[in-house]
Protein backbone atom coordinates (compact mmCIF):
# COMPACT_ATOMS: atom_id res chain seq x y z
CA UNK A 1 0.00 0.00 0.00
CA UNK A 2 1.21 3.51 -0.80
CA UNK A 3 0.58 5.93 2.08
CA UNK A 4 0.94 9.70 1.75
CA UNK A 5 1.31 12.18 4.60
CA UNK A 6 -0.43 15.50 3.92
CA UNK A 7 1.43 17.80 6.30
CA UNK A 8 -0.71 20.93 6.04
CA UNK A 9 -0.98 24.26 7.83
CA UNK A 10 -4.61 24.60 8.94
CA UNK A 11 -5.88 27.97 10.11
CA UNK A 12 -8.35 27.86 12.99
CA UNK A 13 -11.86 28.45 11.70
CA UNK A 14 -10.82 28.77 8.06
CA UNK A 15 -13.06 25.93 6.95
CA UNK A 16 -13.00 26.89 3.28
CA UNK A 17 -9.23 27.31 3.16
CA UNK A 18 -8.56 24.12 5.10
CA UNK A 19 -10.93 22.20 2.83
CA UNK A 20 -9.18 23.44 -0.30
CA UNK A 21 -5.80 22.34 1.07
CA UNK A 22 -7.13 18.88 1.90
CA UNK A 23 -8.61 18.59 -1.60
CA UNK A 24 -5.44 19.82 -3.33
CA UNK A 25 -3.13 17.52 -1.38
CA UNK A 26 -5.44 14.54 -1.90
CA UNK A 27 -5.65 15.09 -5.65
CA UNK A 28 -1.89 15.47 -5.86
CA UNK A 29 -1.39 12.28 -3.85
CA UNK A 30 -3.50 10.39 -6.39
CA UNK A 31 -2.13 11.96 -9.53
CA UNK A 32 1.57 12.32 -8.73
CA UNK A 33 2.18 9.79 -5.94
CA UNK A 34 -0.29 7.03 -6.91
CA UNK A 35 -1.24 6.82 -3.23
CA UNK A 36 -3.85 4.46 -1.84
CA UNK A 37 -4.29 6.53 1.32
CA UNK A 38 -3.44 10.04 2.46
CA UNK A 39 -3.37 11.06 6.11
CA UNK A 40 -3.81 14.60 7.44
CA UNK A 41 -3.10 15.92 10.98
CA UNK A 42 -5.31 16.06 14.03
CA UNK A 43 -8.27 18.47 13.66
CA UNK A 44 -7.10 19.41 10.17
CA UNK A 45 -10.63 20.46 9.20
CA UNK A 46 -11.05 23.17 11.86
CA UNK A 47 -7.48 23.88 12.97
CA UNK A 48 -5.81 23.31 16.33
CA UNK A 49 -6.38 24.38 19.08
CA UNK A 50 -9.96 25.65 18.60
CA UNK A 51 -10.25 26.43 22.33
CA UNK A 52 -13.60 27.93 23.34
CA UNK A 53 -14.74 28.34 19.76
CA UNK A 54 -16.00 24.83 20.49
CA UNK A 55 -18.68 26.43 22.70
CA UNK A 56 -20.17 28.03 19.59
CA UNK A 57 -22.67 25.77 17.84
CA UNK A 58 -21.99 27.53 14.55
CA UNK A 59 -18.30 26.55 14.72
CA UNK A 60 -19.12 22.88 15.23
CA UNK A 61 -21.80 23.02 12.54
CA UNK A 62 -19.40 24.55 9.99
CA UNK A 63 -16.82 21.90 10.85
CA UNK A 64 -19.29 19.07 10.17
CA UNK A 65 -20.61 20.76 7.04
CA UNK A 66 -17.04 21.02 5.71
CA UNK A 67 -16.59 17.31 6.35
CA UNK A 68 -19.72 16.57 4.29
CA UNK A 69 -18.46 18.74 1.44
CA UNK A 70 -15.19 16.85 1.49
CA UNK A 71 -17.13 13.60 1.18
CA UNK A 72 -18.68 14.98 -1.99
CA UNK A 73 -15.54 16.52 -3.51
CA UNK A 74 -12.63 14.23 -2.60
CA UNK A 75 -11.37 11.82 -5.27
CA UNK A 76 -13.05 8.46 -4.82
CA UNK A 77 -10.04 6.24 -5.46
CA UNK A 78 -8.07 7.15 -2.33
CA UNK A 79 -8.79 6.72 1.38
CA UNK A 80 -8.47 10.09 3.12
CA UNK A 81 -7.81 10.27 6.87
CA UNK A 82 -8.44 13.60 8.59
CA UNK A 83 -9.22 15.07 11.99
CA UNK A 84 -12.40 16.95 12.85
CA UNK A 85 -14.81 17.73 15.68
CA UNK A 86 -18.00 15.70 15.99
CA UNK A 87 -20.93 15.37 18.32
CA UNK A 88 -20.51 12.92 21.18
CA UNK A 89 -22.04 9.57 20.14
CA UNK A 90 -22.02 8.22 23.68
CA UNK A 91 -24.88 8.42 26.16
CA UNK A 92 -23.07 10.69 28.63
CA UNK A 93 -20.16 13.07 28.98
CA UNK A 94 -19.09 16.21 27.15
CA UNK A 95 -21.03 17.14 24.04
CA UNK A 96 -18.11 16.82 21.60
CA UNK A 97 -15.38 14.38 20.61
CA UNK A 98 -12.02 14.94 18.91
CA UNK A 99 -12.30 12.50 16.01
CA UNK A 100 -10.16 11.05 13.27
CA UNK A 101 -12.14 9.73 10.33
CA UNK A 102 -11.55 8.09 6.97
CA UNK A 103 -13.45 9.10 3.84
CA UNK A 104 -13.55 6.59 0.99
CA UNK A 105 -15.65 6.77 -2.17
CA UNK A 106 -17.75 9.58 -0.74
CA UNK A 107 -18.59 7.86 2.52
CA UNK A 108 -17.29 8.37 6.04
CA UNK A 109 -16.31 4.75 6.53
CA UNK A 110 -14.39 4.97 9.79
CA UNK A 111 -14.21 7.07 12.96
CA UNK A 112 -11.96 6.94 16.00
CA UNK A 113 -12.30 9.35 18.91
CA UNK A 114 -9.29 10.55 20.87
CA UNK A 115 -8.80 8.78 24.17
CA UNK A 116 -6.30 10.75 26.23
CA UNK A 117 -7.29 14.39 26.61
CA UNK A 118 -4.38 16.47 27.95
CA UNK A 119 -4.88 19.33 30.37
CA UNK A 120 -1.25 20.23 31.08
CA UNK A 121 0.85 23.02 29.57
CA UNK A 122 -1.06 24.69 26.68
CA UNK A 123 -3.61 21.90 26.42
CA UNK A 124 -7.14 21.94 27.81
CA UNK A 125 -8.95 19.27 25.80
CA UNK A 126 -10.89 17.68 28.67
CA UNK A 127 -12.70 21.01 28.94
CA UNK A 128 -14.56 20.33 25.68
CA UNK A 129 -14.13 16.71 24.61
CA UNK A 130 -15.28 13.30 25.80
CA UNK A 131 -12.79 10.45 25.83
CA UNK A 132 -13.10 7.46 23.48
CA UNK A 133 -14.86 4.39 24.82
CA UNK A 134 -14.00 2.06 21.93
CA UNK A 135 -10.99 1.43 19.75
CA UNK A 136 -11.64 0.42 16.17
CA UNK A 137 -9.55 -1.01 13.34
CA UNK A 138 -9.79 0.17 9.74
CA UNK A 139 -9.15 -2.54 7.14
CA UNK A 140 -7.82 -1.33 3.81
CA UNK A 141 -5.55 -2.85 1.16
CA UNK A 142 -4.70 -5.93 3.25
CA UNK A 143 -3.75 -3.77 6.23
CA UNK A 144 -5.37 -3.59 9.66
CA UNK A 145 -4.86 0.06 10.57
CA UNK A 146 -5.20 1.61 14.02
CA UNK A 147 -5.37 5.33 14.77
CA UNK A 148 -4.00 6.78 18.02
CA UNK A 149 -4.50 10.55 18.05
CA UNK A 150 -1.55 12.60 19.31
CA UNK A 151 -1.62 12.25 23.14
CA UNK A 152 -2.82 8.67 22.74
CA UNK A 153 0.75 7.62 21.90
CA UNK A 154 2.33 9.70 24.70
CA UNK A 155 0.87 7.66 27.57
CA UNK A 156 4.21 6.13 28.52
CA UNK A 157 6.02 9.45 28.91
CA UNK A 158 6.39 10.94 32.35
CA UNK A 159 4.27 14.10 32.29
CA UNK A 160 3.74 15.85 35.66
CA UNK A 161 0.14 15.86 36.78
CA UNK A 162 -1.08 13.14 34.42
CA UNK A 163 -2.21 9.65 35.31
CA UNK A 164 -3.88 8.02 32.35
CA UNK A 165 -5.70 4.80 33.16
CA UNK A 166 -6.38 3.85 29.55
CA UNK A 167 -3.82 2.60 27.05
CA UNK A 168 -5.26 3.11 23.55
CA UNK A 169 -2.13 1.83 21.78
CA UNK A 170 -2.34 -1.48 23.63
CA UNK A 171 -6.06 -1.71 22.86
CA UNK A 172 -5.21 -1.46 19.17
CA UNK A 173 -2.23 -3.82 19.32
CA UNK A 174 -4.40 -6.43 21.05
CA UNK A 175 -6.67 -6.36 17.98
CA UNK A 176 -3.83 -7.34 15.68
CA UNK A 177 -3.22 -4.09 13.82
CA UNK A 178 -0.49 -4.20 11.18
CA UNK A 179 -0.01 -0.43 10.96
CA UNK A 180 -0.36 2.33 13.57
CA UNK A 181 -1.08 5.92 12.49
CA UNK A 182 -0.65 8.85 14.90
CA UNK A 183 -2.31 12.01 13.53
CA UNK A 184 -1.06 14.85 15.71
CA UNK A 185 -0.90 18.54 16.47
CA UNK A 186 2.28 18.31 18.51
CA UNK A 187 3.81 21.72 19.33
CA UNK A 188 7.45 22.49 18.74
CA UNK A 189 9.78 22.47 21.73
CA UNK A 190 13.53 22.58 21.29
CA UNK A 191 14.77 18.99 21.13
CA UNK A 192 11.31 17.43 20.94
CA UNK A 193 11.78 15.74 17.57
CA UNK A 194 14.05 13.09 19.03
CA UNK A 195 11.59 12.52 21.86
CA UNK A 196 8.83 11.84 19.31
CA UNK A 197 11.04 9.54 17.29
CA UNK A 198 12.21 7.59 20.34
CA UNK A 199 8.60 7.22 21.47
CA UNK A 200 7.55 5.93 18.05
CA UNK A 201 10.55 3.63 17.92
CA UNK A 202 9.51 2.05 21.21
CA UNK A 203 5.92 1.53 20.05
CA UNK A 204 7.06 0.09 16.71
CA UNK A 205 9.43 -2.28 18.50
CA UNK A 206 6.79 -3.36 21.01
CA UNK A 207 4.15 -4.01 18.35
CA UNK A 208 6.51 -5.09 15.56
CA UNK A 209 4.58 -2.86 13.20
CA UNK A 210 5.28 0.31 11.17
CA UNK A 211 4.15 3.64 12.59
CA UNK A 212 3.13 6.73 10.62
CA UNK A 213 3.44 10.00 12.57
CA UNK A 214 1.48 12.82 10.93
CA UNK A 215 2.15 16.20 12.52
CA UNK A 216 0.60 19.59 11.90
CA UNK A 217 2.73 22.48 10.65
CA UNK A 218 2.28 26.22 11.11
CA UNK A 219 1.69 28.52 14.06
CA UNK A 220 -1.51 29.46 15.83
CA UNK A 221 -1.08 32.25 18.39
CA UNK A 222 1.72 31.16 20.75
CA UNK A 223 1.93 27.58 19.57
CA UNK A 224 4.30 26.54 16.80
CA UNK A 225 3.84 23.24 14.96
CA UNK A 226 7.04 22.10 13.33
CA UNK A 227 5.72 19.38 11.03
CA UNK A 228 8.61 16.94 10.59
CA UNK A 229 6.21 14.03 10.15
CA UNK A 230 7.88 10.67 9.74
CA UNK A 231 7.42 6.97 9.15
CA UNK A 232 9.18 4.36 11.26
CA UNK A 233 9.47 0.74 10.24
CA UNK A 234 10.59 -2.36 12.15
CA UNK A 235 13.98 -3.70 11.18
CA UNK A 236 15.33 -7.22 11.68
CA UNK A 237 15.22 -8.33 15.35
CA UNK A 238 18.89 -7.44 15.78
CA UNK A 239 18.20 -3.74 15.10
CA UNK A 240 15.88 -1.05 16.39
CA UNK A 241 13.05 0.19 14.15
CA UNK A 242 14.33 2.80 11.71
CA UNK A 243 13.02 6.13 10.42
CA UNK A 244 12.22 5.55 6.75
CA UNK A 245 10.76 8.86 5.66
CA UNK A 246 10.84 12.48 6.88
CA UNK A 247 8.63 15.43 5.98
CA UNK A 248 10.01 18.97 5.95
CA UNK A 249 10.39 21.17 9.01
CA UNK A 250 8.17 24.28 9.26
CA UNK A 251 6.78 23.79 5.75
CA UNK A 252 3.79 22.09 4.24
CA UNK A 253 4.81 18.86 2.58
CA UNK A 254 3.52 15.77 0.84
CA UNK A 255 5.56 12.59 1.22
CA UNK A 256 4.70 9.01 0.30
CA UNK A 257 5.80 5.59 1.53
CA UNK A 258 5.26 2.22 -0.10
CA UNK A 259 4.79 -0.43 2.60
CA UNK A 260 6.19 -3.05 0.22
CA UNK A 261 9.31 -1.11 -0.81
CA UNK A 262 12.66 -2.06 0.63
CA UNK A 263 14.78 0.81 -0.67
CA UNK A 264 13.91 3.58 1.78
CA UNK A 265 17.04 4.90 3.53
CA UNK A 266 17.53 4.49 7.25
CA UNK A 267 17.57 7.80 9.13
CA UNK A 268 19.24 7.44 12.50
CA UNK A 269 18.17 9.20 15.64
CA UNK A 270 20.73 11.52 17.17
CA UNK A 271 22.29 10.26 20.40
CA UNK A 272 20.30 12.67 22.58
CA UNK A 273 18.38 10.92 25.35
CA UNK A 274 14.62 11.15 25.07
CA UNK A 275 14.48 12.49 28.62
CA UNK A 276 17.12 15.15 28.09
CA UNK A 277 16.05 18.79 28.19
CA UNK A 278 18.26 20.62 25.67
CA UNK A 279 17.70 23.95 27.43
CA UNK A 280 19.53 22.69 30.52
CA UNK A 281 22.96 22.45 28.99
CA UNK A 282 22.45 24.94 26.16
CA UNK A 283 21.27 24.25 22.66
CA UNK A 284 23.67 22.73 20.12
CA UNK A 285 24.26 24.52 16.81
CA UNK A 286 21.79 22.49 14.78
CA UNK A 287 19.04 22.99 17.34
CA UNK A 288 19.73 26.74 17.43
CA UNK A 289 19.17 26.74 13.66
CA UNK A 290 15.86 24.91 14.12
CA UNK A 291 14.89 27.34 16.88
CA UNK A 292 15.54 30.27 14.56
CA UNK A 293 13.34 28.74 11.86
CA UNK A 294 10.61 28.09 14.42
CA UNK A 295 10.54 31.71 15.56
CA UNK A 296 10.53 32.98 11.98
CA UNK A 297 7.57 30.79 11.09
CA UNK A 298 5.82 31.82 14.31
CA UNK A 299 6.03 35.49 13.35
CA UNK A 300 5.15 34.87 9.70
CA UNK A 301 2.08 32.76 10.47
CA UNK A 302 0.86 35.13 13.18
CA UNK A 303 1.06 38.01 10.72
CA UNK A 304 -0.66 36.11 7.94
CA UNK A 305 -3.47 34.68 10.05
CA UNK A 306 -4.10 38.02 11.77
CA UNK A 307 -4.11 39.99 8.51
CA UNK A 308 -0.79 41.88 8.78
CA UNK A 309 1.67 42.38 5.94
CA UNK A 310 4.07 44.81 7.64
CA UNK A 311 5.89 44.85 10.96
CA UNK A 312 7.95 47.29 13.03
CA UNK A 313 9.74 47.56 16.35
CA UNK A 314 11.87 49.82 18.50
CA UNK A 315 15.59 49.27 17.90
CA UNK A 316 17.56 50.29 20.97
CA UNK A 317 21.00 49.03 20.08
CA UNK A 318 20.63 46.20 22.59
CA UNK A 319 20.72 42.49 21.94
CA UNK A 320 17.00 41.74 22.44
CA UNK A 321 15.78 44.25 19.87
CA UNK A 322 18.62 43.19 17.56
CA UNK A 323 17.45 39.57 17.56
CA UNK A 324 13.80 40.60 17.20
CA UNK A 325 14.64 42.82 14.23
CA UNK A 326 16.59 40.04 12.54
CA UNK A 327 13.70 37.59 13.01
CA UNK A 328 11.17 40.19 11.84
CA UNK A 329 13.10 40.83 8.63
CA UNK A 330 13.37 37.11 7.95
CA UNK A 331 9.64 36.65 8.54
CA UNK A 332 8.20 39.72 6.81
CA UNK A 333 10.98 40.76 4.45
CA UNK A 334 13.25 43.78 4.68
CA UNK A 335 10.87 45.84 2.56
CA UNK A 336 8.06 45.25 5.08
CA UNK A 337 10.02 45.92 8.28
CA UNK A 338 10.67 49.29 9.92
CA UNK A 339 13.06 49.82 12.84
CA UNK A 340 12.67 52.91 15.02
CA UNK A 341 15.51 54.41 17.02
CA UNK A 342 13.96 56.49 19.80
CA UNK A 343 16.84 57.99 21.76
CA UNK A 344 16.47 60.00 24.94
CA UNK A 345 18.98 62.10 26.92
CA UNK A 346 20.33 58.84 28.39
CA UNK A 347 20.89 56.97 25.12
CA UNK A 348 24.58 56.46 24.45
CA UNK A 349 26.08 57.29 21.09
CA UNK A 350 27.33 53.73 20.89
CA UNK A 351 23.81 52.33 21.15
CA UNK A 352 22.55 54.69 18.46
CA UNK A 353 25.41 53.75 16.18
CA UNK A 354 24.91 50.04 16.81
CA UNK A 355 21.20 50.27 15.98
CA UNK A 356 21.91 52.12 12.73
CA UNK A 357 24.60 49.60 11.73
CA UNK A 358 22.29 46.66 12.40
CA UNK A 359 19.46 48.19 10.34
CA UNK A 360 21.90 48.76 7.50
CA UNK A 361 23.07 45.14 7.70
CA UNK A 362 19.46 43.96 7.63
CA UNK A 363 18.57 46.26 4.74
CA UNK A 364 15.34 47.44 6.32
CA UNK A 365 13.99 50.95 6.76
CA UNK A 366 15.48 52.79 9.72
CA UNK A 367 13.85 55.85 11.32
CA UNK A 368 15.28 58.02 14.09
CA UNK A 369 12.50 59.41 16.27
CA UNK A 370 14.02 61.17 19.34
CA UNK A 371 11.72 61.21 22.36
CA UNK A 372 13.46 64.07 24.20
CA UNK A 373 10.94 66.80 23.20
CA UNK A 374 8.00 64.64 24.31
CA UNK A 375 9.81 63.58 27.50
CA UNK A 376 10.53 67.20 28.39
CA UNK A 377 6.91 68.14 27.73
CA UNK A 378 5.67 65.30 29.95
CA UNK A 379 8.03 66.27 32.76
CA UNK A 380 6.75 69.83 32.57
CA UNK A 381 3.14 68.66 32.69
CA UNK A 382 3.86 66.42 35.70
CA UNK A 383 6.07 68.88 37.56
CA UNK A 384 3.39 69.91 40.04
CA UNK A 385 2.03 66.40 40.50
CA UNK A 386 5.51 64.97 41.17
CA UNK A 387 6.04 67.53 43.98
CA UNK A 388 9.72 68.00 43.09
CA UNK A 389 10.58 64.51 44.24
CA UNK A 390 13.90 63.04 43.00
CA UNK A 391 14.20 61.35 39.62
CA UNK A 392 13.30 57.68 40.05
CA UNK A 393 11.43 54.79 38.44
CA UNK A 394 8.50 57.02 37.47
CA UNK A 395 10.65 59.07 35.09
CA UNK A 396 12.41 55.94 33.81
CA UNK A 397 9.14 54.25 32.93
CA UNK A 398 7.80 57.44 31.41
CA UNK A 399 10.44 57.16 28.67
CA UNK A 400 9.44 53.58 27.89
CA UNK A 401 5.76 54.56 27.75
CA UNK A 402 6.46 57.44 25.38
CA UNK A 403 8.20 55.00 23.06
CA UNK A 404 5.26 52.63 23.35
CA UNK A 405 2.81 55.39 22.40
CA UNK A 406 4.84 56.34 19.33
CA UNK A 407 5.21 52.76 18.16
CA UNK A 408 1.50 52.10 18.56
CA UNK A 409 0.68 55.31 16.70
CA UNK A 410 2.67 54.02 13.73
CA UNK A 411 0.82 50.72 14.01
CA UNK A 412 -2.55 52.48 13.88
CA UNK A 413 -1.61 54.75 11.01
CA UNK A 414 -0.15 52.10 8.72
CA UNK A 415 -1.67 48.82 9.92
CA UNK A 416 1.77 47.53 10.88
CA UNK A 417 2.25 44.84 13.53
CA UNK A 418 4.41 45.89 16.46
CA UNK A 419 6.86 43.26 17.70
CA UNK A 420 7.67 43.30 21.41
CA UNK A 421 11.33 42.76 22.21
CA UNK A 422 11.33 41.44 25.80
CA UNK A 423 12.97 38.13 26.71
CA UNK A 424 11.88 35.50 29.22
CA UNK A 425 14.32 36.55 31.95
CA UNK A 426 12.87 40.07 31.89
CA UNK A 427 9.28 38.86 31.79
CA UNK A 428 9.94 36.54 34.71
CA UNK A 429 11.34 39.34 36.86
CA UNK A 430 8.93 42.04 35.68
CA UNK A 431 11.91 43.96 34.33
CA UNK A 432 9.71 45.72 31.80
CA UNK A 433 7.27 48.61 31.67
CA UNK A 434 3.55 48.10 31.28
CA UNK A 435 2.20 50.14 28.32
CA UNK A 436 5.79 50.80 27.31
CA UNK A 437 8.18 48.11 26.11
CA UNK A 438 5.43 45.52 26.70
CA UNK A 439 3.32 47.12 23.95
CA UNK A 440 2.85 45.04 20.83
CA UNK A 441 0.97 42.23 19.15
CA UNK A 442 3.51 39.44 19.60
CA UNK A 443 6.61 38.70 21.68
CA UNK A 444 8.84 36.57 19.42
CA UNK A 445 11.62 36.04 22.00
CA UNK A 446 9.48 36.03 25.15
CA UNK A 447 10.21 32.34 25.73
CA UNK A 448 13.99 32.73 25.42
CA UNK A 449 16.08 33.40 28.49
CA UNK A 450 18.68 36.14 28.12
CA UNK A 451 21.52 33.63 27.90
CA UNK A 452 19.65 31.88 25.06
CA UNK A 453 19.21 35.20 23.27
CA UNK A 454 22.98 35.62 23.33
CA UNK A 455 23.52 32.04 22.12
CA UNK A 456 21.13 32.44 19.18
CA UNK A 457 22.66 35.78 18.16
CA UNK A 458 26.15 34.30 18.20
CA UNK A 459 24.94 31.42 16.04
CA UNK A 460 23.33 33.84 13.57
CA UNK A 461 26.62 35.71 13.27
CA UNK A 462 28.57 32.47 12.94
CA UNK A 463 26.46 31.43 9.95
CA UNK A 464 26.65 34.89 8.39
CA UNK A 465 30.43 34.98 8.71
CA UNK A 466 30.70 31.55 7.13
CA UNK A 467 28.52 32.48 4.15
CA UNK A 468 29.30 36.17 3.52
CA UNK A 469 32.35 36.95 5.64
CA UNK A 470 30.43 39.61 7.59
CA UNK A 471 28.48 39.41 10.83
CA UNK A 472 24.88 40.65 10.82
CA UNK A 473 24.64 41.69 14.46
CA UNK A 474 27.40 44.21 15.39
CA UNK A 475 29.94 42.74 17.78
CA UNK A 476 29.45 45.66 20.17
CA UNK A 477 25.86 44.55 20.75
CA UNK A 478 27.09 41.12 21.80
CA UNK A 479 29.83 42.34 24.11
CA UNK A 480 28.48 45.42 25.89
CA UNK A 481 26.70 45.13 29.24
CA UNK A 482 22.90 45.05 28.77
CA UNK A 483 21.19 48.29 29.74
CA UNK A 484 17.74 49.88 29.43
CA UNK A 485 19.45 53.31 29.31
CA UNK A 486 16.70 55.03 31.25
CA UNK A 487 19.06 56.77 33.71
CA UNK A 488 22.76 57.68 33.73
CA UNK A 489 25.15 54.70 33.56
CA UNK A 490 22.31 52.21 34.08
CA UNK A 491 23.04 48.47 33.73
CA UNK A 492 20.62 45.54 33.96
CA UNK A 493 22.82 44.04 36.66
CA UNK A 494 22.01 47.02 38.91
CA UNK A 495 18.51 45.56 39.29
CA UNK A 496 18.96 41.87 38.42
CA UNK A 497 21.38 39.10 39.32
CA UNK A 498 23.85 38.16 36.58
CA UNK A 499 21.89 36.48 33.81
CA UNK A 500 24.06 33.35 33.99
CA UNK A 501 22.87 32.92 37.60
CA UNK A 502 19.33 34.23 37.19
CA UNK A 503 18.49 32.00 34.25
CA UNK A 504 19.64 28.83 36.02
CA UNK A 505 17.49 29.54 39.08
CA UNK A 506 14.52 30.51 36.90
CA UNK A 507 14.76 27.20 35.02
CA UNK A 508 14.69 25.24 38.28
CA UNK A 509 11.67 27.19 39.50
CA UNK A 510 9.69 27.51 36.26
CA UNK A 511 10.55 24.25 34.47
CA UNK A 512 11.04 21.82 37.34
CA UNK A 513 8.65 23.43 39.86
CA UNK A 514 11.27 23.20 42.59
CA UNK A 515 10.68 24.93 45.92
CA UNK A 516 13.05 27.46 47.42
CA UNK A 517 14.59 24.84 49.70
CA UNK A 518 15.07 22.39 46.84
CA UNK A 519 16.80 25.05 44.76
CA UNK A 520 19.03 25.96 47.70
CA UNK A 521 19.88 22.27 48.07
CA UNK A 522 21.17 22.44 44.48
CA UNK A 523 23.78 24.92 45.68
CA UNK A 524 22.15 28.31 45.10
CA UNK A 525 22.09 31.17 47.61
CA UNK A 526 19.02 31.15 49.86
CA UNK A 527 18.34 34.90 49.94
CA UNK A 528 18.89 35.26 46.20
CA UNK A 529 16.58 32.34 45.46
CA UNK A 530 13.85 33.72 47.72
CA UNK A 531 14.15 37.18 46.15
CA UNK A 532 13.84 35.73 42.63
CA UNK A 533 10.79 33.61 43.50
CA UNK A 534 9.13 36.59 45.19
CA UNK A 535 9.80 38.85 42.22
CA UNK A 536 8.45 36.29 39.73
CA UNK A 537 5.22 35.96 41.73
CA UNK A 538 4.78 39.71 42.19
CA UNK A 539 5.27 40.31 38.44
CA UNK A 540 2.40 38.08 37.31
CA UNK A 541 0.14 41.09 36.72
CA UNK A 542 2.55 42.38 34.08
CA UNK A 543 2.73 39.09 32.22
CA UNK A 544 -1.06 38.85 32.19
CA UNK A 545 -1.15 42.11 30.22
CA UNK A 546 1.79 41.40 27.93
CA UNK A 547 1.35 40.17 24.34
CA UNK A 548 1.45 36.45 23.57
CA UNK A 549 4.92 34.94 23.24
CA UNK A 550 6.05 32.25 20.83
CA UNK A 551 6.36 29.04 22.82
CA UNK A 552 9.61 27.16 22.25
CA UNK A 553 10.28 25.68 25.70
CA UNK A 554 8.38 23.12 27.73
CA UNK A 555 6.80 25.88 29.80
CA UNK A 556 6.18 29.33 28.39
CA UNK A 557 4.50 32.27 30.05
CA UNK A 558 0.87 32.73 29.02
CA UNK A 559 -1.11 29.67 28.00
CA UNK A 560 1.53 27.33 29.38
CA UNK A 561 1.73 28.79 32.89
CA UNK A 562 -1.56 29.98 34.30
CA UNK A 563 -1.01 31.50 37.73
CA UNK A 564 -3.18 33.65 40.02
CA UNK A 565 -2.16 37.28 40.34
CA UNK A 566 -3.47 37.96 43.84
CA UNK A 567 -1.95 35.32 46.10
CA UNK A 568 0.36 34.69 49.02
CA UNK A 569 3.90 33.77 48.03
CA UNK A 570 3.93 30.57 50.04
CA UNK A 571 7.09 29.30 48.30
CA UNK A 572 9.36 31.51 50.38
Amino acid sequence: MRISIGQINSAIGDFSGNKEKILAFSKKAVKEHQADMILFPELAVCGYPPMDLLDQDRFVEMNVRTLRRLQQELPGDIAVGLGFVNRNPYAHGKSLVNVYGVILKGALVFEQAKTLLPTYDVFDEARNFESAQEWNVFEWKDQRIGFAICEDVWRETVIPGTNYGKDPVRKLLDQGITLLCAPSASPYIAGKLNVRRALAQGISRRGNIPMVYINAVGANDSIIFDGRSFIIDPSPPSKDPQIRLNAKAFEEDLVTWDTAAQDHPEISLSPQSKDEDPFKAGLPRDELDVLEDALVMGIRDYMKKCGFTRTHLGLSGGIDSALTAYLGVRAAGRENTVCFSMPSRFSSQGSKDDAAELAENLGCRYVSLPIEPVFTSFLTALEGVFEQRPFDLAEENLQARIRGVLLMAFSNKFGSMLLTTGNKSELAMGYCTLYGDTNGSLGPIGDLFKTEVFALCRRINEKALASTGKAIIPEAILTKAPSAELRPNQKDQDSLPPYEVLDQILKLYLFENLSKDEIVDRGWDEKLTADIIKTVARSEFKRRQAPPVLKVSKRAFGMGRRMPIARAIYEI
